[in-house]
């Protein structure tokens, strides 16, 4: 079965990518859930459900990860149909989101859209394959 979404991990301007730097910071064990984790968003897209991945606000979705006693959180977001742009992640330490994560992954967001149009992204898909 061929996945249906394509991840990207989103780099600021200084080309760096908080969720792929986070990933590979990770021992052997917890980077292989985090990826196994991802590869189930990448198959299901938005309709992974609770308790694997939830929707917080305004198009900002959390990847819902528990690593050694620790609750990870990965923020993302859709666009252009076929993509999953992976923004930021923290380690959550209190019942709610903090606001303070949705509104960089709602930044990264936003950025991400003024630089990359849907022709571009297609077109750089193309040239990975």
């Amino acid at each position: 079965m061929s996945n249906n979404w394509n991840l990207i991990y989103y780099e600021d301007e200084n080309e760096i990518a908080e969720v792929y730097d986070f990933i590979n910071s990770q021992k052997a064990s917890n980077k292989a859930k985090i990826l196994s984790w991802l590869s189930m968003l990448e198959e299901k897209g938005p309709v992974l459900p609770r308790p694997y991945a939830d929707l917080l606000k305004d198009g900002i979705h959390e990847l819902r990860i528990k690593l050694s006693g620790n609750q990870v959180r990965v923020l993302y977001f859709f666009c252009y149909k076929d993509f999953i742009v992976l923004t930021n992640c923290f380690t959550k330490n209190r019942k709610q989101v903090p606001e303070k994560e949705i509104n960089k992954a709602k930044k990264c967001r936003d950025s991400f859209l003024k630089r990359y149009s849907e022709a571009k992204m297609r077109k750089e898909l193309n040239e990975n394959l």
